[in-house]
């Protein structure tokens, strides 16, 4: 697989913050490459991506669009200003730029939530799970690959490790645990895992139990990251073609109302491990 020649997720994300501000300031890209004392094609590059930015331009620009939202551009500038290659590069020859950019996305984040139909969360499988979700893949993964991309999700759930470990709560279906993904050995451990996963302090599972009924965003995996301002939250959607990132301020309000109504559907974590627990022992 070719290294990366497209620009990062993180990169784009800040580019298209600036294309927003200038949409808001009233400017064409003309007016404003004028005013930044720059060539439209530069900005026009600046804004679709394809070139980075300093975090002294970009305070610049702000100031021209009359954004004064100060939080909001500092951690604008937080994002340009970060350029250490992340352990996820090491992949880049081997995986999907789309995974790349996740991974990215989790390591950066303040906060994260999801909430899934189907399967247990990445973040929560264990290594046996994943190679067994990995085998199922459509078109068939080489077997060399299965294992790169186990490595990488083992690796992705650093960010549930080490001395500030990333706040994470997963809403998970009844479903997914009764699904005895690589038999019922694999299954038990897996719920297992849930189990010890869910005694960690910043780790909140609840699971949507059956007599739950219809809930809203069944049938999708729904992942939110937060931002260090709630401006810069993303919302990640694993669908059947492809990963797909929303960041639309609309977008974000809707799915963190669909976020608190699904939790109001959950059972409480307590209840959560027992039925986990329940499940396990009837494998």
């Amino acid at each position: 697989m070719a290294g990366r020649s497209a620009p990062t997720g993180r990169r784009i994300r800040v580019a298209t913050e600036l294309r927003k501000l200038r949409e808001r300031s009233g400017l064409t890209a003309t007016e404003a490459a004028r005013l930044h004392g720059i060539g439209q094609g530069q900005l026009s590059n600046i804004e679709a991506a394809r070139f980075g930015v300093s975090g002294e331009r970009l305070r610049a620009m702000a100031q021209n669009y009359e954004c004064s939202d100060h939080a909001f551009v500092e951690a604008l500038v937080d994002m340009v200003k970060d350029r250490k290659r992340g352990w996820w590069s090491e992949y880049q020859e081997l995986l999907p730029m789309s995974l790349l950019d996740l991974a990215e996305l989790e390591h950066h984040a303040h906060r994260l939530r999801g909430a899934i139909t189907a399967h247990i969360p990445g973040l929560l499988q264990n290594a046996d799970h994943a190679r067994e979700i990995f085998r199922q893949h459509v078109p068939e993964i080489p077997p060399s690959d299965v294992e790169h991309r186990v490595s990488f999700r083992m690796k992705r759930q650093g960010v549930l490790r080490g001395a500030e470990p990333t706040p994470y709560q997963a809403l998970i279906h009844e479903a997914a645990l009764h699904t005895e993904v690589g038999g019922s050995g694999t299954a038990r451990s897996q719920l297992q895992h849930l189990l010890d996963m869910s005694e960690q302090d910043h780790i909140t599972i609840q699971v949507i139990p059956f007599k739950a009924g219809a809930i809203p965003g069944s049938g999708q995996s729904i992942y939110y990251a937060y931002g260090p301002v709630p401006e810069l939250d993303t919302v990640h959607l694993d669908q059947s073609h492809g990963l797909a990132y929303l960041d639309a301020e609309i977008q974000l309000h809707n799915y963190r109302t669909l976020f608190s109504r699904i939790e109001d559907a959950a059972l409480s974590p307590e209840d959560t491990r027992d039925l986990i627990h329940h499940i396990g022992q009837h494998l």
